[in-house]
């Protein structure tokens, strides 16, 4: 018999309510003050469903940290494999990085998440531990992302890939961090982000 077992598709299913009902709560109230019991609430599901899930807070909200990431990296993907087959010739620094990025996929929400959660990672050692391991799984996409694009795109770099993935990945934080300081609304930040991405692209790229 094909396909997933009913048991588990359910347990996907479960996952993903939490997860969108995790983002829900976040975006109205914080990290902080989602609890476990408004998630559960807002999913319509018992502390007992969540705890099969998820072992703590503190996972569920890196696990919807990485569901936000995967989804950005998905769509970089796709683009990157489609200047592979379409690539006539060399790109300029801004054309690339206006053809790659997807920095409209980002929002305020979706910024002070990522912020929050760093920030409690920082007074949190297991947190931090599972942190940092997602960290360098994104240099890790991101640096394939560069080489391939090299690659496609004829392009010369000045640094190494892996360390342009690290550059980057720290500049469009450091830059969402600040639109959203600034109280840039969506459509705003994601100009501001990728006007800096372009600056880097244009330094990085020789």
């Amino acid at each position: 018999m094909s396909g997933v077992a009913p048991s588990t598709a359910r347990r996907e299913r479960t996952r993903q309510r939490l997860l969108d009902a995790a983002a829900e709560v976040f975006a109205e109230v914080g990290l902080d003050a989602a609890s476990v019991e408004a998630v559960c609430e807002r999913a319509g599901f018992t502390r007992g469903a969540f705890y099969s899930n998820f072992s703590s807070k503190d996972e569920l909200f890196l696990e919807l940290a990485q569901q936000v990431s995967d989804e950005k990296l998905s769509i970089v993907t796709a683009r990157v494999r489609e200047l592979e087959s379409t690539a006539d010739g060399p790109l300029s620094a801004v054309d690339l990085v206006g053809r790659l990025l997807d920095v409209e996929h980002d929002t305020r929400s979706s910024v002070l998440l990522l912020s929050e959660i760093r920030n409690h990672a920082l007074r949190d050692a297991t947190l931090a531990a599972s942190y940092t391991a997602w960290e360098d799984a994104m240099v890790a996409r991101v640096t394939v992302l560069i080489h391939d694009v090299g690659r496609a795109s004829g392009l010369p770099f000045k640094l190494p890939p892996e360390d342009m993935a690290r550059m980057f990945l720290a500049t469009w934080e450091t830059a969402a961090q600040r639109a959203a300081m600034d109280g840039l609304d969506d459509e705003e930040l994601a100009r501001a982000t990728n006007r800096r991405m372009q600056l880097l692209a244009e330094v990085l790229v020789a």
